[in-house]
């Protein structure tokens, strides 16, 4: 779904490298439609689209594609002349090895590497020559090669697993919209684990597709939650956007051929509840609202499904720790 929404963790530490450098990150953020304040709040979020148009201009005003994190930029450009290097390549393994030869040709860019295991393929990147103290860049760079490789075979590549060689961010949670897989901290490296059945498959772009999809890449495949396969991703497609008609529990068990007992154990398994999940997605769909002129506040607390708007502001303040009123003003 695309109104899911991004924490205000990530604009924070995406805008670390520019203030490393010096850079004031007031206009960056106008530019995008973040207002500055909105970051003194831990909990608050911001939409997707705002999002991306904050890593266009962090690549604007610093000309870097690697956003003030590595040792030397990485000039805008560089990541679409690797996909035009690729394009033409028969399979997936041709391109993503052709892909990480070219950023080879870079002497401090941060290797990255496509190897076998297996049954399974690796691909890893290594951080060692990044000055990136939330991992940003690094877990960025995972998630476009990801996303650029499931692009281009025309299909979403299943993850296996993703390691991270640092502990676990207090921000882990969150972790499900980037990789929808096992995930794994305190690891001998940083990577993605996949079948690699994928790498056999042949290329199902072009140089015209490209085109279009470069007019809003890397920048949009790290906004775009990765809607994946997991359970909370298919009980959040099936629950839809209108809060009003909501199936209980026992429906959306019912319709994915389970029990609600098996349900809820596989939701504590992926570290949620049906409770915290109908939040999350009520919490996510009135920031979209709000971010839009269409809707009064409280023709969008009807629409969530609240018989009182103070019950939305109370909600809403709980959620993000701003009232619905607060962070419209913050969008305007």
């Amino acid at each position: 779904m695309r109104e899911r929404t991004i924490a205000s963790h990530f604009v924070r530490a995406a805008l670390r490298g520019a203030t490393r450098q010096g850079v004031d990150c007031v206009p960056i953020l106008r530019a995008a439609g973040i207002q500055p304040a909105l970051l003194d709040e831990p909990r608050a979020r911001v939409a997707p689209e705002q999002f991306a148009r904050l890593l266009q201009v962090i690549w604007e005003t610093l000309n870097d594609e690697y956003m003030g994190f590595g040792l030397q930029p990485s000039k805008r450009g560089t990541f679409a002349m690797m996909c035009h290097a690729i394009i033409h390549c028969r399979t997936l393994e041709k391109a993503l090895g052709r892909g990480t030869l070219f950023y080879g040709l870079f002497p401090d860019a941060p290797p990255i590497t496509l190897e076998r295991d297996g049954e399974f393929a690796v691909l890893t990147v290594d951080d060692a020559l990044l000055q990136d103290p939330d991992h940003f860049l690094v877990e960025s760079l995972l998630v476009i090669w990801h996303r650029l490789g499931s692009w281009l075979i025309g299909q979403r590549i299943r993850l296996e697993e993703a390691t991270f060689s640092y502990a676990e961010p207090a921000h882990a949670s969150e972790y499900e919209l980037l990789f929808t897989s096992n995930r794994r901290f305190d690891a001998p490296r940083i990577g993605l684990r996949f079948h690699a059945r994928y790498l056999a498959m042949p290329l199902l772009q072009d140089e015209r597709t490209l085109k279009h999809f470069l007019e809003h890449s890397p920048a949009d495949l790290l906004a775009r939650p990765d809607g994946g396969d997991t359970l909370t991703s298919q009980i959040r497609r099936l629950l839809g956007r209108d809060c009003r008609t909501w199936p209980d529990l026992d429906a959306v068990a019912q319709h994915l051929h389970t029990s609600p007992q098996t349900l809820r154990r596989h939701l504590r398994e992926e570290g949620s509840s049906f409770q915290e999940l109908k939040d999350h997605l009520r919490r996510d769909l009135a920031i979209y609202h709000l971010g839009r002129d269409e809707l009064s506040i409280q023709d969008i607390a009807e629409q969530l499904g609240f018989s009182e708007p103070s019950a939305f502001h109370r909600a809403f303040k709980k959620w993000t720790g701003l009232t619905p009123g607060a962070y419209r003003a913050q969008e305007a």
